[in-house]
């Protein structure tokens, strides 16, 4: 079921900073932090679950078994991509529904062509807006409940103009979406035209590691008019990062000793977050007696 979380904080003009998650690992990491939505990454879950480029090469059956367990095996609410709704308005009503009966609280549908490709890479390109303004439609009307939200996505500020990307944004606004992207702005001129003539709850893609857009304080982008950041790649850089650091010590050194402070988490504590010690419980009350025997 939807969490009225969101909506309720959009209402309330309360600003919400959504890291990326990609894995039950991130997942669990950041649902214990606090944060107001978790926003379930494309790009990482694809990069993690399947090993390939989010290039439109993952399809509904392989994302939405991924997203429904990110918001199962969460408490804080997931704000989930589903890129084009993988396919035309019939698959667009199936995505809705089969993402929302998983417990997503917010589905984020874009207007690229089909195969899609990574906002913030090159060789995009967008269906006509009267079609994806048709899917915003089906999408609305598809849902059970008002709060599961749709955020609809336009990728077209990098191919046809920042005009064209506003005007697909009042389009698809008018349609029923409930949240406005406006994907690779290209400074913060551009963010804060995007939020003077757009009315509506946007949200902002802050790429770290390269993207197109400036990554901005929540304050400034609120002033702009935003409502909702996200971080998508924050996770899955941090963890390569690591990860490369780790293997690569343990090639050059033949073990794992003398890594750094902090390299490592505690393995007590990974046990800790993944519930081990419910696990534990549960095989001390249901111990027998005879079982040494």
């Amino acid at each position: 079921m939807a969490n009225p979380s969101i909506r309720a904080a959009l209402a309330a003009k309360d600003f919400i900073v959504a890291p990326g998650i990609f894995d039950m690992i991130s997942a669990r990491i950041a649902d214990r932090m606090g944060f107001k939505a978790l926003y379930a990454t494309g790009y990482g879950t694809v990069a993690s679950h399947l090993g390939v480029p989010d290039a439109g090469i993952a399809t509904y059956s392989d994302m939405v078994g991924r997203m429904s367990r990110f918001a199962q095996g969460s408490t804080t609410p997931v704000i989930a991509d589903a890129d084009t709704g993988y396919g035309g308005l019939l698959n667009v009503r199936h995505t809705v529904m089969g993402y929302e009966a998983g417990g997503v609280t917010a589905i984020q549908l874009e207007d690229q062509e089909v195969p899609k490709k990574c906002g913030h890479t090159p060789g995009r390109r967008v269906i006509p807006a009267r079609d994806m303004a048709l899917k915003i439609e089906v999408a609305a009307e598809a849902r059970k409940s008002d709060d599961f939200l749709i955020i609809a996505r336009t990728d077209a500020r990098t191919a046809l103009g920042l005009d064209e990307a506003i005007a697909r944004g009042q389009l698809y606004r008018k349609a029923g979406a409930d949240i406005v992207f406006i994907e690779s702005p290209e400074s913060e001129e551009e963010m804060k035209r995007i939020g003077g003539e757009i009315d509506a709850p946007l949200l902002a893609n802050n790429v770290d590691g390269g993207g197109r857009t400036p990554i901005l304080s929540a304050e400034k982008l609120a002033s702009f008019g935003y409502s909702i950041a996200i971080y998508p790649a924050l996770g899955f850089l941090a963890m390569t990062a690591a990860l490369e650091t780790a293997y690569a010590h343990l090639r050059a050194h033949g073990d794992s000793a003398g890594l750094p402070d902090g390299a490592l988490a505690d393995f007590g504590a990974m046990n800790t977050l993944m519930g081990f010690p419910e696990v534990w419980e549960f095989d001390r009350r249901w111990a027998r007696p005879d079982a040494a025997e």
